[in-house]
């Protein structure tokens, strides 16, 4: 299979990453099946937007569909490659009640899509995964062969299902690879996410909530090169194998929080809150497997994909109805 040809399905395609995962894929000459069940995490209409330029696009199709009851036979015909991007998100809501909700999104729901591939052979099932996986990793930049310690229920999930997903590829032969992604931002970024909630504050006059100093630090990665690396993990002979996709560089919060005043040229408020449970203090991504083995390697640095967001997100702000939830 060439990256320019075949049927691909993308899971969770109405989400942040998905819906440009699936742009780009059409861009590339692919066929798109993008399945999304609409969870309650946030509001349908920003999703219903994500979506709208593949819509637009002859040769996507869209199966509102839930991973773990639905009919994925159906839409898994006929698929060369799998893209599993669905699942429930979020750090700090995987506390307490939460936690059965994440369990069925992330475990649950991954089980039956590999179980369904068992019967419904693909040439590659690429999984989404977290760096939320290592928690608070002793060395940085973080390998992939680390010891994974997760500090957040929305870790452990995230990291039960990626261990599945390499299961079914040592038992049942599966051609499964794994990514993990480090902090993703841009264009579509969800409205809990930290710069999603930062811009929204500065735009309503708000203080800016930063849990804990703000020198905690975090390796952000601009979503078009996420995207790449997630497509090239499709084709590269790596099938078993886990790669983390990090934008090259670890920044702290600090840092962020200036250069989105700069890029906005608003004064901006800070409600200093106490360190949330489940937040490890950093994160860093060593990128090396994925520049060998991939072939890949990030391209927009934190300035320039701070300015797309804010422009995006400025653009966005204007459509009436569209809820900031």
């Amino acid at each position: 299979m060439t990256p320019q040809s075949g049927r691909v399905v993308v899971t969770g395609a109405a989400g942040f990453i998905g819906s440009h995962l699936s742009e780009r894929l059409l861009a590339l000459g692919h066929q798109v099946t993008g399945i999304d069940s609409f969870s309650d995490y946030y509001d349908r209409a920003r999703k219903e937007l994500n979506l709208g330029a593949s819509r637009a696009h002859p040769d996507f199709t869209f199966e509102e569909l839930d991973l773990v009851d639905g009919d994925l036979h159906r839409a898994l015909e006929g698929a060369q490659v799998v893209y599993h991007l669905a699942g429930q998100p979020g750090v700090r809501p995987s506390w307490g009640g939460q936690f059965d909700r994440y369990v069925r999104d992330n475990v649950l729901a991954t089980q039956r899509l590999l179980e369904c591939l068992k019967e419904t052979p693909v040439e590659r099932l690429v999984f989404a995964g977290s760096s939320s996986v290592y928690g608070d990793a002793e060395m940085f930049p973080t390998k992939e062969s680390a010891l994974p310690r997760p500090v957040s229920p929305y870790g452990v999930t995230k990291l039960a299902a990626e261990h599945l997903t390499l299961l079914y590829t040592k038992n049942f032969g599966i051609p499964a690879v794994s990514v993990r992604y480090f902090t993703v931002y841009g264009p579509r970024q969800r409205p809990d996410m930290a710069f999603s909630r930062f811009m929204q504050a500065l735009a309503d006059g708000q203080a800016i909530e930063v849990f804990g100093d703000g020198e905690q630090t975090r390796e952000f990665t601009y979503v078009s090169d996420a995207v790449e690396g997630t497509i090239k993990a499709a084709t590269a002979d790596v099938v078993g194998q886990v790669f983390n996709l990090g934008g090259g560089s670890r920044v702290t919060l600090n840092r962020v929080l200036a250069t989105l005043e700069d890029i906005s040229q608003i004064k901006m408020r800070r409600q200093v809150l106490p360190a949330a449970p489940g937040d490890p203090r950093h994160t860093g991504a060593s990128i090396n497997l994925a520049r060998e083995r991939l072939g890949w390697e990030p391209r927009v640095p934190l300035r320039e994909g701070l300015t797309k967001q804010w422009q995006w997100f400025q653009a966005a702000r204007s459509r009436p109805g569209l809820s900031s939830r």
